[in-house]
């Protein structure tokens, strides 16, 4: 393939940080003490998110899943994905959240409600086991400083141009390793920090804008 797109899911595809609401609601005071420990750099994804994660009942599971239902899409996104879908390069959603919670948005996300899970070429997220008291965490991607090692998941998918969509400190890793990368929120205030170059949006319209002026001047509709 020539060209890939990696996006982050919770405060990327959709509209507020979904994942961390929930970690706050569910694991309040873990995550007070944690979530900042975690912007500020001074603790782990992989440590911080497996703490939060794991001092949550099971028994919480269902109003987990029920939590993210309400979860709005951020505009653009059914849009960004039709004009991929015509160029023929596949869209890879990577996040450092909870599986279950990316396909339940995504199953009733698209324009009408229709669902987006058929639409996304990989969904690749942290998965938990619920048989025991607490929850418990798994990663087929465990990196050494993030539950789901993004760069990992890029390595599955060779090509000559990866772009990546994101928007906080879980996609930093990727970020620096993309060819191109598309950074809004806390993202954007890490590159700046790094004097690492990036673009600035706000909905998907942006980026589908952004893409399109950089690739249809090409001649190319295909991807392979």
């Amino acid at each position: 393939m020539k060209r890939v797109v990696f996006c982050d899911f919770d405060g990327t595809i959709t509209a507020t940080e979904t994942f961390a609401g929930m970690l706050k609601d569910f694991a309040p005071e873990v995550s007070a003490r944690v979530i900042p420990e975690i912007y500020g750099m001074r603790l782990t994804l992989r440590e911080g998110v497996r703490q939060m994660l794991e001092s949550i009942p099971s028994s919480c599971y269902p109003e987990i899943i029920a939590y993210a239902q309400a979860a709005s899409i951020r505009p653009g996104f059914p849009e960004l994905l039709d004009f991929l879908d015509e160029l023929g390069i596949p869209l890879i959603v990577v996040s450092g959240g909870l599986r279950d919670m990316v396909e339940t948005v995504l199953s009733r996300g698209g324009k009408s409600g229709e669902s987006l899970l058929e639409r996304v070429a990989g969904i690749y997220a942290v998965d938990i086991d619920t048989s025991g008291e607490f929850l418990q965490v798994f990663s087929e991607f465990e990196g050494d400083t993030e539950l789901v090692s993004k760069v990992k998941v890029m390595a599955q998918y060779p090509a000559d141009e990866k772009i990546g969509i994101g928007d906080s400190v879980t996609d930093l890793n990727m970020a620096l390793s993309a060819s191109m990368i598309f950074a809004r929120d806390r993202l954007s205030q890490y590159l700046a920090q790094r004097h690492h170059p990036y673009i600035p949006w706000d909905d998907f319209f942006d980026i589908r804008q952004e893409l399109s002026r950089r690739w249809m001047g090409d001649g190319e509709t295909n991807n392979r």
